[in-house]
């Protein structure tokens, strides 16, 4: 970063000192619009091509409300087209203001740690484009992440899960569903697969983990059982599609050479898995009600199979292998028996049940 310093100039019979100011000049041309800087953010640092995709769309969400705009929400944001404007709009003194209110309402809207996380990927934005010198300040300081007490029940309980793969929904979501549940991958990372990343015979898959590293996930019969069907003929190209052909301006790596079909995205895979769970989320509820119930995320089963895999006795070295986490720390959340092992050990320590046996 070059940075120009203004002479040093003393005031007054005293002497005072007035610190030299620092003036930011910019490495590069600032991009013409808020989007093409993002694109710039994301090449720059280098996130990796399963990470970017929730970046881009944290940052998405965040250009409007940088924009002086609500982030669209549930239907509508499918589709919306955010605003155009320049990056160099973000210095405009009346922003933190309105910023603020905006973040507030979304932050009644949505679970605290999504909110969480959209922030601190803004901010790692902003504090990017401020050291290339496109912008000076930074409008999100002052708002404050939302407290986000630790939720206990994320691990789906096992007839739960049974009753989830006795949906009736097409094949691409079975496999994925599955994939996702005996791999206990990150969904980002299966979204990015490819046919050519498969070893069917060794049932594993090469995916761009979390950081950029080349890694290997590994599934079970129930996985290896649909994969065949949902490649069918296929011998390249994203292994999850859409039912649409690709839209004009789809990047090349994202669509399927062989039926011109673009690569399912994460936010349509969670809002079909979320639509589809929202009764099993919800057993006492009923259809008329559906539109107004949150089902499950794609998380959950990444969630659960840690820690179903730590209720039946998997070591540690085997947790963090499998979840591919750096520390014993980060696998902690998981690790945590879930209710159908707490119900069990409460029921073989029953004295009446030890009575009737």
């Amino acid at each position: 970063m070059d940075v120009a310093i203004e002479p040093v100039t003393e005031s007054g019979s005293g002497g005072t000192l007035r610190l030299p100011s620092a003036r930011v000049v910019p490495l590069s041309a600032p991009p013409a619009s808020y989007t093409a800087a993002v694109e710039r953010y994301l090449t720059g640092v280098g996130i990796a091509k399963s990470s970017a995709r929730i970046y881009r769309i944290s940052l998405t969400t965040w250009g409007w409300m940088l924009a002086g705009e609500p982030a669209p929400t549930g239907p509508a944001r499918r589709g919306a087209k955010p605003p155009v404007f320049p990056i160099a709009a973000i210095d405009d003194p009346a922003l933190p203001e309105v910023l603020a209110e905006l973040a507030a309402a979304r932050a009644d809207e949505m679970d605290a740690d999504t909110v969480n996380r959209e922030l601190s990927i803004a901010r790692k934005a902003i504090g990017w484009w401020q050291r290339q010198g496109w912008i000076d300040g930074d409008p999100t300081i002052g708002i404050e992440r939302r407290p986000a007490p630790p939720d206990h029940t994320k691990a789906l309980a096992e007839n739960q899960i049974a009753a989830l793969w006795r949906l009736d929904v097409a094949l691409r979501e079975k496999t994925c569903w599955k994939m996702l549940y005996e791999s206990a991958a990150r969904a980002d990372e299966v979204l990015c697969l490819n046919v050519e990343d498969l070893y069917l015979q060794d049932k594993r898959g090469r995916i761009t983990a979390k950081g950029g590293a080349t890694e290997w996930i590994h599934w079970q019969s129930g996985t290896a059982q649909l994969l065949p069907r949902l490649i069918a003929r296929r011998t390249r190209g994203p292994l999850f599609l859409t039912d649409r052909k690709a839209p004009a301006g789809t990047p090349t790596l994202d669509v399927c050479p062989e039926t011109g079909r673009a690569r399912l995205s994460y936010r349509r895979a969670e809002e079909i898995f979320e639509e589809n769970t929202r009764l099993l989320a919800h057993p006492l509820a009923s259809h008329e009600d559906i539109e107004d119930l949150d089902g499950w995320t794609l998380h959950r089963l990444r969630h659960s199979a840690l820690t179903h895999d730590a209720e039946d006795g998997t070591s540690t070295p085997m947790l963090l292998a499998r979840s591919r986490h750096a520390s014993v720390r980060s696998l902690e959340r998981y690790a945590r028996p879930g209710v159908d092992a707490v119900a069990r050990h409460v029921a073989e320590r029953d004295p009446a049940a030890r009575r009737r046996t």
